[in-house]
Parts: C-alpha cells; structure tokens; sequence
C-alpha cells in the first residue's frame, strides 16, 4: 500500500495501521469538502453583502482553457504565452499562434481572456532564442526587456493576439515585468504598428483590444499612479512582486522562509496598486498564488480588489471563500492586520481572523 500526500508533498510506503487509518479519514475529508463546495459550481462570484467580482482561471494551453471552463472559471486572468515557446525547436509562425489563441477566445466567447505576452527569461530557458547565460536571470534580459529589444519576435506576437481578438473582442493583452512608462509606451508603439500593417494588408483584428500590465516589480508598484492612466488595467502578480520587493529567490530553498505575501512591505504595496487603480477607474486583478489563500482573501477584498484568478483547481473553494466575507468583517480584519508590523504577527492574526470564517 502507498499513500500519497499532495498536501505535504510526501508519500508512504506501507503505512501502519494507524497512519491508515489516519490518511483514510483525511482522505474522506478531503472528499466531503469537494462536494459541499459543488453548490457553487457554475454561481456568480458573490461577497456575504452580494456584491460581485470576477473570478478567473490561470492557464498555460488551449487545452487548460477547457479544464478552467469545467472549473467554473468565468474567464481566463493570465494565459502564459511562453509555453508555446518551448519544447520545440524553432519560433512558433504567426499563424500557429493565431491558432492557439483564438481557440482560447472561442472555447470562452463571452467571457474575458487576458493573455500574457512572451515572458521568458529568469527560470523559462528556450534554447533556440540564444539567450545569454546571466548571473541573476530574474533581474536579467527578460520579459518586456527581451520583447522590446526583439521587435520581430515581439510584433508576430502581437499580430496574431490582434488577429485573434476579431471574432469575440474578449481577449485583452497583458504586458509583464514592466518597470516603467517608456516600457508601456513602446509596446503600444509597437501594437500600432502591427495594426497599421493588418490595415494595409486588409487583415481583420480587434481595433479597441485593452492593453494592460502585470504589476509585479517594485518599481512597477511605487509608480502605479503614473502607469494607471496609460493602460487598460492591472493585474498583480504576486508570485514575483513578492520576491522583488522582499528580495527573496522564492526558489531558492535557504530563504524559503522569507518568501511570504504577510510581510507589510507586500500588503502595502498590494494596497497602493489597488488604490493607484481604482483612482483613475480601471480594474485590478491578482493573478499570483496569492490570489487563492485563504489569509489574503479579506485582504484583498478590504483593498478592493476587482478580479481573482488561480488555478481551474482552486476555483470553488476561492469563490466560497470569498461568499463568507461580509464587506465589513474583511474592511475591519484587514484594519487589524495593517496595524501589525512583522509578517509572522500578520499570519499569526490572519490565521485566528480567518478559522472563525
């Protein structure tokens, strides 16, 4: 008999009868809680007051986009271009990736698609680009960085995102790693180009498609005032902001323990974003695994957050998370935890504000 243990990445090999016993009856839990949740299956996203927000599924093919509508999802936050990049031998053509993504916009017509530009570089080496080894990739020649100064690669992208938004006019374009204005400026520079060419050649495309960034560096976070009025929307990634603003290889086993979205540095910055935001009227999503902790959930909703997206898997337990938080009771626990100063405080709080949910 083996027992594996998803939750604590562990297995055991011919357990004693007690240890059997014990998984059994977890095994059980784990079951019974899978069912309750199924009365949210296909329900709208519902705070306790029954105010509304969205909630988005995080995919990495066309195939996943089928997985996050069986989920619930009701759209897709962040679709991670890069994988159509890898395990090949060569770039994918312009009409291989139309392909892809109008197979995502079709499968979820009506619904959003926010689709992440390339982002290769730090941990996601793709051979055939040639890419420089570096001492510190994460801070190296990636993301925006690599598509700016690779326009032939960047603006087949872009034609084919442009191409693939004509049908429905759901899919919206996100720009990440971006530290900068001039950044922004130059991708939008870039995009008119291409609709200038797709007009010329008499090509079909979605002429208002948004253009948004994912808000996950420092910079990006002490700037969002500035950045809000030149693009459609936000989303936070929290998976990197943390480690930007925390300093903190979140692979890096040593420091493991550092990486933490409870740190206040994380929350306030979190706050500011949403704030700079909602100051000019555009929506602001989470698309990192904060999006999907319990701890965060009152947080962000205080914070006034628009959209959470996380993976197909945590679709249901996220919306009934979010169902069990009145607007009041998260505006005074998240007034509770921004008064404490260290991020084991803020857990420690969390923890007790959230098992009474």
């Amino acid at each position: 008999i083996l027992i594996v243990d998803g939750d604590e990445g562990c297995a055991l090999l011919s357990p004693a009868a007690d240890q059997l016993a014990a998984y059994e009856a977890k095994r059980e839990a784990c079951l019974e809680k899978r069912r309750m949740l199924e009365k949210f299956r296909g329900k709208p996203t519902l705070d306790g007051d029954g105010r509304v927000f969205k909630l988005y599924a995080n995919i990495g093919s066309a195939e996943d986009a089928a997985a996050a509508a069986a989920a619930s999802a009701e759209g897709i936050g962040l679709f991670r271009t890069e994988f159509l990049f890898m395990d090949r031998a060569a770039l994918p053509t312009e009409e291989e990736q139309y392909a892809v993504y109008k197979e995502v916009a079709d499968s979820m017509a009506g619904r959003e698609v926010i689709i992440r530009t390339l982002d290769v570089g730090g941990d996601k080496d793709i051979p055939y680009l040639g890419l420089e080894k570096e001492d510190n990739p994460f801070l190296g020649h990636r993301a925006i960085r690599f598509c700016l100064d690779r326009p032939d690669i960047f603006k087949v992208q872009l034609r084919a995102l442009l191409r693939a938004g004509a049908s429905h006019g759901n899919i919206r374009i996100m720009l990440p790693l971006i530290t900068g204005l001039d950044e922004v400026r130059a991708a939008k520079e870039l995009l008119a180009q291409c609709k200038a060419e797709l007009d010329t050649e008499g090509i079909a495309y979605d002429k208002d498609i948004s253009v948004g960034i994912m808000v996950e560096t420092a910079a990006a976070s002490v700037l969002s005032d500035v950045l809000a009025p030149e693009v459609d929307f936000f989303s936070i990634g929290t998976n990197d902001l943390i480690q930007y603003t925390l300093e903190v290889d979140r692979g890096n086993a040593k420091v493991g323990k550092l990486y933490t979205p409870y740190h206040p540095a994380v929350l306030r910055s979190i706050r500011r974003i949403i704030e700079s935001a909602k100051a000019v009227g555009i929506p602001v999503g989470m698309c990192g695994e904060a999006a999907a902790d319990p701890l965060m959930i009152p947080l962000l909703l205080a914070f006034g957050l628009d959209e959470f997206s996380v993976s197909p898997a945590a679709v249901l337990a996220t919306r009934a998370r979010i169902a069990s938080w009145t607007r009041a009771d998260a505006v005074r626990t998240a007034a509770e935890a921004m008064q404490l100063s260290t991020a084991a405080d803020i857990e420690a709080y969390l923890r007790t504000a959230c098992g009474e949910k």
